[in-house]
């Protein structure tokens, strides 16, 4: 694109841009001449997958603006009436992010203005809440605007249809290709609404926000993922980090029975800005470190975290051996233990997880006599999953109610888990010790993850093409025995992008490499399973698991020339 193409471009699209802010913004950058930012926001167009829009906030078709959102939102409109659902219903969620409240507001006037009916949650809560309205609700899509864990520059646009699933192909490319079918938003019928006062999506040109009767139902539906009569005694810090799920989730634990959580207070409130943490993400490192700091001074049972829209879950153990006295646990690790619950539980039905997540759920579905499938990786898929009971990713999501959120819930995940806490506290034992008990009734399965955050999209690009065109041959000195390219399909799973590889010995190793589907990181999952023959074992194959996976990461980093 030549210097006047970008100012062409550009221009063309200050001239209709409804945001002053991005306006403001644009003007300066042409006026500045700042021909480098702006082929950064002008060389092409944010695309719409099956993760629906992500990214940077500012002014440009490479960013997350007003102008992008309402073309998404049209492009959406003309999809709905195309397979016949013109005046059907679309209900709208959002976040506490910047812009959240604008982006909600201007999709339901797109709505409207296409002929459909839309409805807008009555303030930031969290993406479940706006899961399960959908089906609640009866309509034929839902929006929610989010970046989940994003850095607080992001937002993003998150669409299921009327299932209740987030989309899947080949709905994400037909509307895409609707959004890119729209040439001028001069051409997108929408009723105006006025400026935001209060941070939440006012009733504006004919849409309905609706009050609490959904939040009620959602949270009378979180009652039935726990027992009648169970125990309700373990004690818990929760950190909201920043995010909307304080609310929702204490009033799901006050109607539960369970005691008060302790309050992370200096993350409890929803404040875009994530000022305590580098990523407002419970994986990140130092994300935990107040949580941590809160259960040193209240000493609970477990720590639990969501992330900004409350859909993951983490959680932390008491554990002497660490600096600091506090453990978080991995997603796959709370994804077993769940597993195991609801086994005892007495569950059925089908046990699903994407091919990222660690391999001990198939080993507890097959001892229980219950379904186990695997799936590509995202909620979107675990979800679409015939006869799904229980559903994990180890990336914090869990899917613990399927019939009322079909997609992952850190708000009915975290009291499925702190039941399970309790039940275990009440027989003098804690999470760690079932976790010991399924290493030795099944293996330890240790897991670990090399993920590299990029600036340059071409990094993991490169890696991705080093790694096919010269595959690894030994990994910690053990031989690749199987390496497939996934972007071919297997017998049980569509295309994706990504790469597996198997490695010989008792170890049953497993790598799989992929580009991260919302951020700008590669990943590597990384999988060995340890033999143990009874609990004295346990501190031996925990070392060997440990050093196999180091020497794996180590391996791999250079065979990806990272």
């Amino acid at each position: 694109m030549t210097q006047d193409d970008l100012l062409t471009r550009a221009q063309a699209w200050l001239a209709e841009d409804p945001d002053s802010e991005t306006r403001e913004e644009l003007a300066r950058l042409i006026e500045a001449g700042a021909s480098d930012e702006l082929a950064a926001r002008f060389s092409g167009t944010l695309q719409f997958g099956t993760a629906g829009l992500r990214g940077e906030l500012g002014a440009g078709p490479m960013r997350m603006n007003r102008s992008v959102v309402i073309r998404a939102a049209a492009g959406l409109a003309a999809y709905l009436k195309a397979k016949g659902q013109t005046g059907g219903l679309v209900v709208i969620g959002y976040d506490a992010r910047y812009k959240s409240a604008d982006f909600a507001r201007d999709t339901a006037a797109v709505m409207t203005g296409a002929g459909l009916r839309a409805a807008l949650l009555p303030r930031p809560l969290p993406t479940p809440v706006l899961a399960y309205a959908i089906r609640h609700l009866g309509a034929v899509a839902g929006v929610e605007v989010t970046a989940s864990h994003n850095p607080p520059r992001d937002n993003g646009y998150k669409v299921y249809l009327g299932d209740g699933s987030q989309i899947v192909p080949p709905a994400d490319a037909e509307i895409a290709a609707e959004i890119d079918a729209i040439r001028s938003l001069h051409d997108v019928p929408r009723p105006e609404w006025g400026s935001p006062h209060s941070g939440e999506a006012e009733s504006g040109g004919g849409w309905e926000t609706l009050g609490d009767e959904v939040l009620t139902a959602y949270l009378e539906r979180t009652d039935a993922v726990l027992t009648p009569g169970s125990p309700r005694t373990a004690r818990t810090v929760y950190t909201a980090m920043h995010g909307v799920g304080k609310e929702v989730l204490t009033a799901a634990f006050d109607r539960a029975g369970f005691p008060p959580p302790a309050l992370v207070a200096e993350q409890a409130d929803p404040d875009p800005a994530f000022p305590t943490v580098a990523f407002p993400n419970p994986e990140e490192p130092g994300a935990m470190d107040l949580a941590f700091e809160a259960a040193r001074a209240v000493d609970p049972d477990i720590v639990i975290a969501n992330d900004p829209d409350a859909d993951r879950c983490a959680v932390a153990v008491p554990d002497a051996s660490v600096e600091g006295g506090w453990r978080m646990l991995r997603g796959d690790e709370v994804g077993a233990l769940l597993a195991a619950h609801l086994v005892h539980k007495g569950a059925t039905g089908v046990f699903a997880e994407s091919i990222v997540s660690s391999s001990l759920l198939g080993r507890i579905a097959e001892a229980a006599g219950v379904g186990y499938e695997e799936t590509l990786t995202g909620f979107k898929w675990i979800a679409r999953v015939d006869g799904l009971r229980y559903g994990y990713e180890e990336a914090l999501g869990y899917c613990v109610d399927p019939e009322g959120v079909r997609d992952k819930d850190g708000i009915t995940a975290a009291l499925l888990v702190t039941e399970l806490a309790s039940v275990l506290k009440e027989q003098g034992r804690t999470l760690t010790d079932l976790l010991d008990d399924l290493a030795v009734a099944h293996g330890l399965h240790a897991t670990d993850q090399l993920s590299v955050r990029v600036e340059d999209l071409g990094v993991i690009a490169n890696a991705m093409a080093t790694l096919r065109e010269r595959p690894p041959v030994r990994l910690a000195g053990l031989t690749v025995v199987s390496a497939e390219d996934l972007t071919k399909g297997t017998e049980s799973l569509p295309p994706t992008d990504g790469l597996r590889y198997h490695l010989e010995g008792d170890y049953k190793a497993r790598v799989i490499v992929r580009p991260s589907g919302t951020e700008p990181k590669l990943k590597c999952y990384l999988e060995v399973v340890v033999p143990v023959g009874d609990a004295s074992e346990l501190a031996t194959a925990r070392a060997t698991g440990a050093e196999i996976l180091a020497a794996i990461k180590r391996d791999l980093s250079e065979a990806a020339g990272l």
